[in-house]
């Protein structure tokens, strides 16, 4: 079996661990291990990534705009493409919902975001197929954005490697024990021995930990599906901004020509190559039909990816207080490819014992929001 050393071991080659890998490789030699034959192989492979400032809890939008600055403004050289492309966001109301509709633009407007409110009318102007009948108003979000997951994920990739990291894929870690100060890292054909582990095993998080003789956190994996639609051919909808249902009970990006589309479904299942469920892409029709004038003859496509939940929806990163140099990056959530910036940098900066940057600090990011001593 071939042994190495190093610093740094990442283990998960999915947007956590690529992204730390990014910033972490420049202070030490960094080894990135992916179980799977490619990096991104589970949920950031699989995810319609939006960028939206105004998603998800405090703690969650304070790590959006930080890593928006990155995202906005990559470095020279980072990729040949923008990563984050206008799109628009058309939160949909019926007339039971207008409150959250009031109360999601309250909140927009809190923060500083911008927002507009529309008619019915003005939103079927937006986007024509929606049901004259079906609402009462929406919600507009200018400034949401597509990502180009591609692009970002080569990118990252490119800076771990122009600073010596090295991507191992097909490795599994079957054994993590600490012994005599540094970690062992043991895969079938490769063991290392590194001064700290980064665990973003993403929806695995939780069995590495105990791999390693921790106490779990409960990072719970829950299922996201979604299925590609081909509209009539007459019908334009690259311009579209993303429709969304206030309630979140369905919604619908455009894509190349195409529509995705999500029952937006949460359904807590064990770590695995996870498959859709017909049952929830008939519900995503149904909602679909309803709400518009769409008729769905096939879904040319589907599939579904596992979104990883802490127990406050808020990410672990930290250092575990019962084990020295395991370092936790786990339960981004839904969030993970639109915070991967700052989460990337918090833990880079964590595991070298660097600074916390002080833009992202500066967005209200406290590292005792993150830390998984809260769960102890």
């Amino acid at each position: 079996m071939e042994r190495r050393k190093a610093q740094f071991v990442i283990i998960g080659g999915g947007i956590a661990g690529i992204s730390a890998g990014a910033w972490l490789a420049r202070h030490g030699a960094t080894i990135l291990l992916e179980r799977e034959s490619q990096p991104a192989y589970h949920s950031t492979g699989r995810s319609v990534a939006f960028y939206l400032e105004h998603y998800g809890n405090a703690v969650i939008r304070a790590l959006t705009r930080a890593s928006g600055k990155f995202l906005k403004a990559p470095p020279q050289g980072f990729s040949d493409h923008p990563i984050l492309t206008p799109r628009g966001s058309l939160n949909i109301a019926r007339p039971d919902q207008m409150e959250e509709l009031r109360a999601a633009a309250q909140l927009i407007e809190s923060s500083g975001g911008r927002c507009q409110f529309l008619t019915w009318n003005e939103a079927m102007a937006l986007v024509p197929v929606l049901a004259p009948e079906y609402g009462a108003g929406a919600l507009l979000e200018p400034d949401a954005m597509d990502i180009d997951i591609h692009a970002l994920l080569q990118g990252y990739l490119r800076l771990f490697r122009s600073a010596g990291g090295v991507l191992i894929t097909d490795a599994e870690v079957t054994r993590l024990e600490r012994t005599d100060g540094s970690w062992d890292v043991t895969t079938p054909n490769l063991r290392i021995e590194a001064s700290i582990v980064i665990n973003a095993a993403g929806a695995w998080a939780d069995a590495l930990a105990s791999l390693a003789g921790l106490s779990v956190l409960s990072i719970t994996p829950l299922r996201r599906s979604v299925a590609v639609i081909e509209p009539p051919a007459d019908l334009a909808v690259e311009k579209w901004p993303l429709l969304n249902d206030i309630g979140e009970d369905f919604y619908v990006k455009p894509d190349v020509g195409r529509l995705l589309l999500s029952p937006a479904d949460e359904t807590p299942t064990p770590p695995c190559d996870v498959r859709p469920e017909d049952l929830d892409l008939a519900l995503a029709v149904d909602r679909l039909e309803t709400a518009t004038t769409l008729k769905v003859r096939r879904l040319s496509h589907r599939w579904a990816g596992l979104r990883n939940f802490a127990r406050d929806r808020t990410p672990v990163v930290g250092f575990d207080p019962a084990a020295e140099g395991f370092l936790w990056l786990a339960g981004q959530g839904g969030y993970g490819i639109q915070t991967s910036a700052a989460l990337g940098q918090l833990a880079a900066a964590l595991a070298s014992g660097a600074e916390i940057p002080a833009d992202i600090a500066g967005e209200g990011v406290r590292m005792s929001d993150l830390s998984p001593a809260r769960f102890r």
